[in-house]
């Protein structure tokens, strides 16, 4: 299939952006990502760089692909599009930073397009904090709003609510994390949602880093690792059960390494756990519902 002069500069965004994005990381740590580059049989290909076991972030990836083949029947009914030749091209990245100070930190961008010129964005940007820092999450939040704002005041608000809506474990009545912006099947007018794209992608580092500056060398406690681990459970419950990227790249024979990298390297289970009354564990559990961080 031909692809676009759309689908071209998406390809050459998102590999400038894991540049940056790698880069900008990489400043706030003592190890550096390491790069695999492979091929899909069925079409097309990716980079994936992983960084693993550093002083600051205990794993994470930062992956772009660019893939191309035939949708099947199955995938396609999910994505509200026709079956047949198609392609897509974006970044995922997740951070687990070793402190449970630190937030764990996930942006998808997508671009996807049919050969019947069906054509549309998807993505989003979201924060899962482990202790109650409710400074930086109204930073976080208002560093979204500001890309939103960029493109349009209305995107804020709109994109805030389908983000909380979409990453609520439903099983458990509650959210991964605090939520950001998340948007899918953006189309129609592929120019302005692009723009609305580089927009919050390249707000990722000034939305993160200014956190992981400020926290990653507080001291913390047994108690505080150990709700990050029961919490990394929720973000695994999550990912196998309901996000769409993990779903769509395991079902068209994606790169398996580079879809489950998402992970965390360690997570805790325990059987009807709950946080002591008056901790901080406690106070961060209640923001694990729709907040309004910016009012």
């Amino acid at each position: 299939m031909e692809f676009s002069e759309h689908f071209i500069a998406m390809e050459k965004y998102i590999e400038a952006l894991q540049e940056s994005i790698c880069r900008g990381l990489e400043e706030e740590d003592t190890i550096k990502f390491r790069e695999d580059r492979w091929i899909r049989e069925e079409g097309g290909g990716g980079k994936s760089r992983i960084i693993q076991n550093g002083k600051v972030f205990e794993k994470g990836g930062v992956n772009i692909s660019s893939v191309h083949g035939e949708m099947p029947e199955t995938v396609a009914a999910v994505m509200q599009t026709e079956p047949g030749p198609f392609a897509a091209c974006g970044i995922s990245l997740v951070i687990h930073p070793l402190s449970p100070r630190v937030p764990t930190i996930h942006m998808n961008l997508r671009y996807f397009e049919t050969v019947g010129g069906n054509a549309w964005f998807g993505g989003g940007i979201d924060l899962t904090p482990f202790f109650p820092c409710p400074e930086d999450f109204r930073h976080f939040h208002l560093t979204l709003k500001k890309a939103c704002d960029a493109v349009d005041d209305s995107y804020y608000s709109r994109f805030k609510q389908e983000c909380d809506e979409y990453f609520t474990l439903k099983h458990r009545r509650e959210m991964r994390g605090i939520g950001g912006i998340f948007f899918d099947y953006l189309k129609n007018d592929v120019p302005h949602y692009f723009r609305l794209v580089k927009s919050v992608g390249d707000s990722f580092l000034p939305s993160y880093l200014p956190i992981v500056r400020r926290r990653k060398t507080e001291p913390y406690s047994e108690q505080d690792r150990l709700f990050q681990l029961i919490r990394r459970g929720r973000y695994v419950e999550f990912n196998l059960i309901y996000d769409r990227g993990t779903l769509f790249g395991l079902k068209t024979g994606g790169r398996v390494e580079s879809i489950l990298m998402s992970l965390p390297p360690e997570v805790r289970f325990l059987y009807d756990w709950h946080p002591e009354a008056g901790s901080p564990q406690a106070e961060m559990a209640e923001y694990y519902q729709p907040h309004d961080w910016i009012g």
